[in-house]
């Protein structure tokens, strides 16, 4: 079943001054990189804690689980931390879910932004604590992100209205109108939380798919792996995202229809989230609505709790 909403766990809104922690929860990232991306933080008024061990390494992960899990746990444990940013995605976060402390996060809900590989964790910690979060721009990614990149971090967090997102390149694979949970994010990454004991429940909720260097055979296999474990039985409807170095736009589109083709629910194609630029930023957890002739995305409450 999904998450029953009395549990739901709005983390409280940022302000000019709060700290953000900074966490690798994944793969090692650049550190010119790194240390341009905070800069943006700084600029939009916040304060920046990272520890010098957030640059260890081992192999392809930015160092071992335990390490990186550990850093992760602490951040939710610290009360002098605000808000949580991922550093950058890759490979890694997957393997640290059962070092995670549950218990901490549930009760210290704070804003987490994240994408890509950072999907395991904005879905998981929806579906085991009820915790808000941002799908967003990670550290190395602000370090070049656009002025619509930016704008769109900073107009979610400090905004204090419900959000809109419009539809840039609006495609329409199934026509019609939905509402329900916004969750979701990197196919692969979602795909390879099936079986697992962090499986998300996506039922009632829209589901945003974004992807990056997928052939669209692949797509279709990941597609056709969690249609046949029952993913999308109770699913709402989707919202596609950027499928960067993915083919062109509309054969992924066709894989979609052809897959989905006898499923009651909407599909609108063409937002601007995920691995390519722009990549707006949008809540998880909160309730969002669409209609494919209008092609926004209009979420129907804020956030935060305050």
């Amino acid at each position: 079943m999904p998450f029953d909403p009395k549990y739901i766990k709005k983390p409280p809104r940022l302000v000019p001054g709060d700290m953000i922690g900074i966490i690798a929860p994944s793969s090692p990232f650049d550190k010119q990189k790194f240390h341009t991306g905070l800069s943006v933080l700084e600029e939009m008024g916040f304060t920046v804690f990272f520890p010098e061990t957030i640059f260890e390494q081992k192999r392809y992960l930015a160092g071992s689980d335990a390490h990186r899990a550990d850093l992760l746990n602490s951040m939710f444990a610290d009360s002098d931390i605000k808000g949580i940013i991922c550093a950058r995605g890759g490979y890694g976060a997957l393997r640290i879910l059962s070092l995670m402390d549950f218990d901490t996060i549930a009760a210290n809900s704070k804003i987490l932004i994240g994408c890509s590989d950072a999907t395991v964790l904005l879905n998981t910690f929806y579906s085991k604590c009820g915790l808000v979060s941002l799908h967003g721009p990670m550290i190395e990614f602000l370090a070049r992100a656009s002025d619509r990149t930016k704008q769109s971090l900073h107009e979610i967090l400090f905004t204090d209205q419900p959000l809109t997102v419009s539809c840039a390149n609006r495609a329409v694979v199934h026509s019609g109108l939905a509402s329900g949970v916004m969750a979701g994010g990197n196919l692969t990454t979602l795909c390879h939380l099936v079986g697992t004991p962090f499986e998300p429940d996506f039922s009632g909720q829209i589901l945003l798919l974004e992807d990056i260097g997928e052939s669209p055979y692949r797509i279709d296999r990941m597609l056709i792996h969690m249609k046949l474990a029952g993913c999308f039985e109770h699913v709402n409807g989707f919202v596609l995202g950027s499928f960067k170095g993915c083919g062109e736009p509309d054969l992924v589109y066709q894989v979609f229809d052809d897959i989905f083709s006898n499923d009651a629910f909407p599909i609108l194609a063409g937002f601007d989230i995920g691995h390519d630029e722009p990549n707006l930023t949008i809540p998880f957890g909160i309730n969002v609505s669409f209609d494919t002739d209008v092609g926004n995305l209009s979420f129907s409450e804020l956030p935060f709790c305050r």
